[in-house]
């Protein structure tokens, strides 16, 4: 008998945000297995004495581990009725839901995905910034700030995106901000566009700081932001002083 693995959001990191049936399956996982972007405070939410597995990544590994994440899924599935792979925000935006799924149904696993808030949206409503406003913002794209170096394609085309989109929401990508900036503004966007960087959002730690298109390489560097930080391109950051709640 194999079990079920469940692909469970785990939200942007404050556990006031855990979906009601995402706390349901952490209170009856027969074992969790999580990753790096899933905080100590949701972690303390499952039951004492339930396995609880480490498959988090480092940054730039990209395929070995992903590897490793699936056999683990594999054979916990052999043992366990109910397995939890439990993921920072929503499983499927950046969080790499979709390749599991697609492994465990090629390996007869059954499998349910349940969403989560991405912490592109919850760290976005918690520093007041609405990603689109009548008045402001009809559109809005999510864009990955690294790409798979495995993809055939050249990735986001930021140069198009300039003129296209009136909000941009950035994930994995304040290492390559000076990068991505540069495309923006050669693609017409204004150099003057406000840009929020947001770091541990919805958490406790949560640090924000807020520029222009042409500075907010040197911002970071001198704030000293690291990931995991969410990056918010458009005239929406500039409401954030007056919508601010926290």
């Amino acid at each position: 008998m194999k079990g079920k693995v469940y692909l469970v959001g785990a939200g942007p990191g404050d556990p006031r945000l855990l979906t009601l049936r995402a706390d349901e399956l952490i209170q009856k996982a027969d074992v969790v297995l999580y990753d790096r972007l899933v905080t100590k405070r949701i972690m303390s939410r499952v039951p004492r004495g339930t396995p609880k597995v480490y498959v988090g990544r480092s940054i730039g590994d990209h395929t070995s581990h992903q590897d490793s994440t699936n056999h683990h899924m594999l054979e916990q599935a052999k043992k366990h009725k109910t397995v939890v792979r439990l993921k920072g925000g929503d499983p499927i935006i950046f969080g790499r839901g979709g390749e599991e799924a697609e492994y465990l149904k090629e390996n007869g696993i059954k499998y349910e995905i349940v969403p989560g808030v991405t912490s592109g949206i919850g760290s976005a409503t918690y520093a007041g910034i609405p990603l689109t406003h009548r008045k402001f913002a009809s559109s809005v794209v999510f864009a990955a700030g690294h790409e798979d170096p495995g993809k055939e394609s050249d990735g986001v085309d930021w140069k198009a995106m300039a003129g296209s989109v009136d909000t941009i929401v950035i994930m994995m990508g304040v290492t390559r901000i000076g990068t991505i900036c540069s495309e923006l503004i050669e693609g017409g966007a204004d150099r003057g566009t406000p840009v929020a960087v947001i770091e541990n959002g919805t958490t406790p730690q949560e640090r924000m700081i807020t520029g222009k298109l042409h500075n907010i390489e040197q911002l970071i560097k001198s704030s000293d932001i690291r990931p995991p930080a969410v990056i918010i391109i458009g005239g929406v950051v500039g409401l954030s002083e007056k919508i601010k709640w926290r």
